[in-house]
């Protein structure tokens, strides 16, 4: 039965999550998906015992960046697998190409890769937009290339920020009412990470050369990205 509770919660995931800009949907509409996802997983996990919940087998779910550099999205990684109650780590493929490993009840690691999914979309797209932006055409040719990553820098770093508050909003809410959800889930991915044998050690990014100006542009566009229960997004 929990079993199926979780499949089906899983496919409710996948076609909410499946709602990208990239496929048409406005990033309003993507966006409400995403705030429903919390709500969905939040209540599923809230009607299940401790002992229903350390019966569930975790999962691996897989993102594929398909690019071999580290692209901006990674800055934002680790707040998604926070939101999710996940684990994460990079992996390269046969090609060298990054992809991103979250772990956890089921449920959570399907909705970890596809609200990483949707964010870069929203990224992409609001640097779509960008670029078409008077204070974009201002910078000189050469220039681009960083406003760009700046631009996405910027935006991703927000929206982690925003997970990050939205996350400890949850938490709270979930011990308010007497589930402490989050440690229990932890000790259930910890323990079956420890019986695979994995170990994990936490790499530091190098600083990296920004423009000021794309990076308060991105970091602006972010601060409109709202995942939170029952909400949709503001402008």
């Amino acid at each position: 039965m929990v079993d199926h509770a979780a499949d089906k919660l899983k496919g409710r995931i996948r076609a909410l999550l499946a709602k990208t800009v990239d496929n048409g949907c406005t990033e309003e509409e993507a966006l409400a998906a995403a705030a429903k996802v919390a709500e969905l997983i939040d209540r599923h996990d809230l009607s299940l015992t401790d002992v229903d919940l350390r019966e569930t087998a975790c999962e691996r779910t897989v993102y594929e960046t398909r690019h071999k550099k580290r692209m901006p999205i990674a800055d934002c990684i680790g707040a998604v697998a926070h939101f999710c109650d996940c684990r994460v780590w990079r992996e390269k493929g046969d090609e060298g190409e990054l992809r991103y490993v979250f772990f956890g009840l089921p449920a959570d690691a399907e909705a970890a890769a596809s609200l990483t999914s949707l964010i870069d979309g929203a990224v992409r797209s609001a640097l779509g937009r960008y670029k078409t932006s008077p204070a974009y055409l201002r910078f000189r040719h050469q220039e681009r290339h960083l406003a760009n990553a700046s631009f996405a820098l910027g935006m991703v770093g927000s929206i982690a920020a925003k997970l990050e508050a939205m996350k400890a909003g949850r938490d709270r809410a979930n011990v308010d009412i007497g589930r402490n959800l989050v440690v229990l889930k932890s000790s259930i991915v910890d323990e079956e990470l420890r019986n695979l044998g994995m170990t994990f050690r936490t790499s530091r990014s190098a600083g990296r050369t920004v423009s000021p100006d794309a990076f308060k542009a991105g970091e602006t566009e972010g601060m409109s990205f709202t995942v939170a229960p029952g909400s949709g997004t503001t402008r």
